[in-house]
């Protein structure tokens, strides 16, 4: 004799069986959470680079460093400063594996530091901001791994630009040298300046201040309808460089410094953690990409890193730095 009712239920339990694998099969796959890594995910020393016959006279070598990293089609590309003179891109799936992709900018003149990289929806365009012996220019390119071609200067005694877009409205923040006060300039396009600049930030704690008073490199978070502006203080050939934030309800200020700064600094192994950017694994997870020195010594002997930021429930922000210790890997999508 059947039993009606036990074959109503396998077969129900067969249907949603079925469902679920279907479900599965068209929904995103991603890498386990407890996939490890560890501090630094790149290093690279550079040698003094020799252009139209002179050598860069103040350094012997270094590390790369000032990263900017951004995600797109999957990817992650990175752009740190370099030879003094030109722009590499380095990519990666995962955050962690990094590979050396082509030179995507050359200057004819030296100082060509901190590069910052902004996709731009509207026009679907990579627009790069340079600084170039103490100004800030733009290029702009079809993808995030060309050539990107050079446009126009947009600010004179200035380091360290950062784009951000934010309701249709174009914002770019960067650090004045000689000075290191951080300043926005509102912006009509990826391009074009509109309105004067506007200070924001400036060295007054005295962590911003341990070897010269600076304030420097500049990163805009919104989250729950605040900016965070993410910074730099302390002297970046110094392992006293950390890394502070500042809160506003306009991206234009006025900016009060969150009062438990630093929450990124030295110790336990870890030397000037500084200059971050920040990104999304597959999960929406934030890290931020940054550089530590290599060691307690006045240089520029800098690696490349990654480590978690997050909010609290009260929109804290916090993060922590590592070196040569395993810690949960970023989410990447498979």
């Amino acid at each position: 004799m059947i039993n009606r009712h036990k074959t109503k239920v396998l077969i129900s339990a067969s249907i949603i069986l079925s469902l679920l694998i279907l479900a599965g099969a068209a929904s995103v796959n991603y890498t386990s959470t407890e996939e490890k890594y560890s501090n630094p995910v790149l290093v690279e020393t550079i040698k003094p680079k020799a252009h139209k016959g002179i050598v860069t006279p103040f350094v012997v070598e270094f590390g790369i460093g000032d990263p900017t990293v951004i995600s797109h089609d999957g990817k992650y590309y990175l752009y740190p400063t370099g030879d003094q003179y030109s722009y590499y891109v380095y990519i990666s799936s995962d955050l962690i594996n990094w590979k050396k992709g082509p030179k995507v900018f050359t200057s004819a003149e030296s100082g060509a530091w901190a590069p910052d990289v902004f996709y731009n929806p509207d026009d679907k365009k990579f627009y790069l901001y340079y600084t170039v012996n103490r100004k800030i220019g733009v290029a702009v390119a079809d993808r995030p791994d060309g050539t990107f071609k050079d446009l126009n200067p947009l600010i004179d005694n200035a380091i360290d630009a950062h784009m951000f877009l934010d309701n249709g409205r174009y914002y770019l923040y960067y650090a004045t040298y000689p000075g290191f006060r951080i300043y926005v300039q509102p912006m009509e396009s990826p391009v074009k300046k509109k309105e004067e600049p506007i200070e924001i930030i400036s060295p007054t704690k005295a962590w911003e201040k341990k070897r010269a008073a600076i304030t420097e490199a500049p990163w805009m978070l919104k989250h729950n309808d605040t900016y965070y502006l993410l910074y730099s203080g302390g002297g970046a050939d110094s392992q006293d460089y950390a890394i502070g934030y500042a809160t506003s309800k306009h991206p234009t200020g006025p900016f009060t410094k969150y009062k438990a700064n630093p929450i990124i600094k030295k110790g336990a192994g870890i030397f000037g953690p500084g200059h971050a950017s920040v990104t999304k694994d597959g999960k929406g997870k934030m890290w931020m990409v940054y550089h530590q020195q290599n060691d307690e010594t006045i240089g520029w002997n800098r690696i490349i890193c990654i480590n978690p930021l997050w909010f609290d429930d009260n929109g804290v922000l916090h993060g922590k730095a590592s070196r040569a210790i395993a810690q949960t890997a970023p989410v990447v999508e498979k």
